[in-house]
């Protein structure tokens, strides 16, 4: 056994509710060393576990972003043409912050919300504009019969989807495990720099 038990013994914990979820790898199993969710509840697992789906692609993408400038070159041409800013002249990693123009972060923004926006009432922003940081929406969602995974926002991505119920879900425990390497991945290049 181990300095804590046999695991094998606790039947009755709130933990086992969610030990054949997405994301439960070999060879943690069910990792919640806070124990966030230790009450069992399903509604607050599924809203979590959105997010975290939500945050590994955002930190997927911004690893890519932060890379690929260094391995493949920039654009060429202007980024803002006005103030002849050049795509060369913006520097990589967070100095980049201070020289993109403020028109640049406005269209940053505004694709932000759109993506909110149009996640079909399953995150944080339902189409009627109202903010949720409480996980009503998805907790709606969910007793109105919307039976979406989390983190399906409705868009099957052409080459990745697929109906084979084995390789979705080994390639959705891939997406996970990426973006939870992502996310540390992008606060250490963070902490690079």
């Amino acid at each position: 056994g181990s300095a804590w038990g046999d695991w094998a013994l606790y039947t009755d914990s709130p933990l086992r509710a969610f030990e054949n979820e997405l994301g439960v790898q070999a060879p943690v199993g069910f990792w919640d060393p806070v124990g966030l969710s230790k009450d069992g509840n399903v509604e607050t697992f599924k809203r979590r576990r959105a997010t975290e789906i939500k945050h590994g692609r955002i930190s997927m993408l911004a690893t890519m972003g932060y890379i690929t400038p260094e391995v493949t070159g920039k654009f060429p041409g202007y980024l803002s043409p006005s103030t002849e800013l050049k795509f060369a002249d913006i520097p990589n990693g967070l100095a980049a912050i201070s020289k993109v123009p403020a028109a640049g972060w406005a269209q940053i923004i505004a694709y932000a919300f759109f993506v909110e926006f149009s996640s079909n009432n399953f995150g944080w922003v339902d189409t009627g504009g109202n903010f949720d940081f409480s996980g009503k929406l998805v907790n709606a969602a969910n007793k109105q019969g919307d039976s979406r995974a989390p983190g399906d926002v409705g868009w099957r991505p052409p080459l990745l989807a697929t109906d084979d119920a084995e390789l979705k879900k080994k390639r959705l425990n891939a997406e996970i495990a990426n973006g939870r390497l992502a996310m540390m991945a992008i606060i250490g290049m963070f902490f690079q720099d």
